[in-house]
């Protein structure tokens, strides 16, 4: 009797540990899809686009592994453990994953995606045009940050963590924006990006608005999302400790980020060629030699004598 109450006094513990596996077969099924997609189009479609029959490469090695990121970032981040512990123990770690679903993914997905295929999925019809002119800078950045606005309000997040449909809905907006909000930056045609001090001007704009509620949230006193505010605390965080953390990650990181670009493209646009110029090292000039010297003088007639008086 003793042991069996044991058994179950554990088995009860290992139910209620944050740590504790949980299969999320949709997210299995989503990377599945997402890899087979890819497969196919460079199978199928790839070979039979005009890019490609012009002597285009139908992907790169530098695309391939930047897919490969894309889809290990993705899968890790919406699967256990970090889906998991983010949905019910630390809004800290649900702020991460939003970050990565928003900052870090979407520039990957572009960077990794050929032109043929970018222009194969715009394409030139009515919806192609409805995301070109929602990729533009003002209503592309304006809506991600509208989005991010949302993404925050503590009655929406406390019923989004307890209700599946409406979590994978905000995530899908969340990601859909923020492909939009990267498209100027780093669009795989070139058509669709903005010039060196513009994209310098835009990511600097969005790196000013999250600044909202990540002050909000490093301020705030007691708990601004309920669904939080549990007696299981993962690392020993308390619920004050977690929104800070949540609140720094959201400022910090992101802006560290979009910095560091920013700073990127200013040595890119400014700095180009300034190794070269600098260089110590010369090519070195030819030896000058008498046959040298004895052509040119029979290449150039001499001046004629003036005349004596």
């Amino acid at each position: 009797m003793h042991t069996t109450l044991v058994v179950l006094a554990e088995a009860a513990d290992l139910a209620a540990s944050p740590w504790r596996f949980q299969a999320h077969p949709e997210v299995w099924v989503l990377v599945a899809f997402v890899i087979g997609s890819w497969l196919y189009a460079l199978r199928v479609i790839g070979p039979h686009t005009p890019e490609v029959r012009a002597g285009a490469p139908i992907i790169t090695r530098r695309q391939t592994w930047l897919f490969v990121g894309a889809v290990a970032m993705l899968w890790l981040t919406s699967d256990w453990p970090i889906h998991d512990i983010s949905e019910e123990y630390l809004y800290s770690v649900h702020m991460f994953q939003h970050m990565a679903l928003s900052y870090f993914l979407p520039p990957l997905v572009l960077l990794a995606t050929p032109v043929w295929l970018f222009r194969a999925i715009i394409g030139a019809q009515r919806a192609g045009r409805v995301i070109r002119w929602f990729a533009k800078p003002v209503i592309a950045g304006v809506l991600f940050n509208l989005v991010v606005m949302i993404t925050h309000i503590p009655d929406l997040v406390n019923r989004s963590v307890s209700n599946a449909p409406l979590h994978y809905s905000l995530h899908v907006m969340l990601l859909v924006s923020s492909l939009l909000m990267w498209t100027p930056i780093v669009a795989p045609d070139h058509a669709l990006r903005i010039g060196y001090g513009g994209r310098m001007v835009y990511l600097f704009l969005m790196s000013v608005v999250p600044t909202v509620p990540a002050a909000w949230l490093t301020f705030a006193e007691g708990a601004v999302y309920k669904h939080y505010d549990i007696a299981i605390r993962v690392w020993g965080l308390s619920v004050t400790t977690d929104q800070q953390i949540a609140g720094a990650i959201m400022k910090t990181g992101g802006s560290i980020f979009l910095w560091s670009i920013i700073v990127f493209l200013w040595f890119k646009r400014f700095m180009a060629g300034y190794g070269e110029r600098q260089d110590y090292r010369r090519t070195p000039e030819p030896t000058l030699t008498y046959e040298a010297v004895t052509a040119e003088f029979d290449r150039v007639p001499a001046r004629a004598e003036p005349n004596e008086r």
